[in-house]
């Protein structure tokens, strides 16, 4: 059983983009630029933020934080992200979820350009991933994708079972995957006899949000687990997964663990995404 380690590889993404970057440089050219706003000051936030800004500066990224009052009117964020949208030194913009209730975050996020739209959440992105045409591809699926293919894991022509059905994991993950040749079927937490349904796969990525809903008897021997959830086990506090861990090991051929797994991939396609909008835009 291998452990697919996602902070290892994560590092490795990290020192090609920063290579790239340092190379950049020394032709004259200007850094990429990652804006990230953020509102109000909730703890999670701020801590996910600050990750974010020490990647940025880890691979020589421009990356600046907007930080705005809880209270700011949705008009007003809307004109700083129009400010963000003209800024010929910003290629990335990410909105900080979740905002305050009295902000309309559809609204928000449909504001920022779909060529500075880092997350992928932009309609015109989500279309694009869907007809096979040019767009930002969401980070988390993309990490998902990275640990497979960077891991030597076969994906054409395997049975893969997505848990999961949300617009930002669920269904791209499956989508990629059905670019790649998979045979894919979508299950979520209402799956009648969800073990019938995941025991077919060879490839597992959970993405429901529960945790520890998977346990070791519903893995078939040998598959693959990727476990994107992150939760705390309502009985110990600790940080856990869709899966549950212990059991899965000992069935799965290969498994991601939480923390240390997708987690750190996310993060690192951000990063890959932002390299892609500034080349992009030269």
């Amino acid at each position: 059983m291998r452990i697919l380690d996602g902070k290892a590889l994560s590092q490795q993404m990290k020192r090609k983009i920063a290579e790239r970057v340092e190379a950049f440089q020394s032709e004259g050219k200007r850094r990429p630029g990652l804006a990230v706003v953020i509102v109000g000051d909730d703890p999670g936030s701020r801590s996910y933020v600050a990750g974010k800004a020490k990647d940025c500066a880890e691979v020589g990224f421009a990356g600046s934080t907007l930080s705005y009052p809880e209270d700011i009117a949705e008009q007003e964020l809307l004109q700083e992200v129009e400010k963000l949208n003209a800024d010929p030194e910003i290629d990335g913009i990410l909105i900080q979820l979740p905002l305050p209730k009295h902000i309309d975050s559809d609204r928000i996020l449909r504001a920022v350009s779909p060529e500075k739209d880092v997350d992928g959440f932009h309609p015109r992105n989500v279309a694009g991933l869907w007809l096979k045409e040019q767009c930002i591809v969401p980070c988390t699926p993309k990490g998902v994708i990275h640990i497979l293919e960077d891991n030597g894991i076969e994906i054409s022509g395997k049975r893969a079972v997505v848990v999961g059905r949300s617009n930002i994991v669920g269904l791209p993950v499956a989508k990629l995957l059905l670019d790649r040749n998979a045979t894919v079927t979508i299950a979520h937490s209402r799956t009648p006899d969800l073990g019938a349904v995941t025991r077919e796969a060879d490839i597992l990525v959970v993405a429901v949000g529960r945790p520890e809903l998977v346990k070791g008897d519903m893995i078939k021997p040998g598959a693959i687990v990727i476990d994107v959830g992150v939760n705390r086990n309502p009985a110990t506090g600790k940080l856990c997964g869709d899966v549950e861990f212990e059991s899965a090991k000992e069935v799965a051929g290969a498994i991601t663990p939480v923390p240390g797994g997708v987690g750190p991939l996310t993060r690192a396609c951000l990063l890959e995404n932002t390299l892609e909008c500034y080349l992009r835009s030269l």
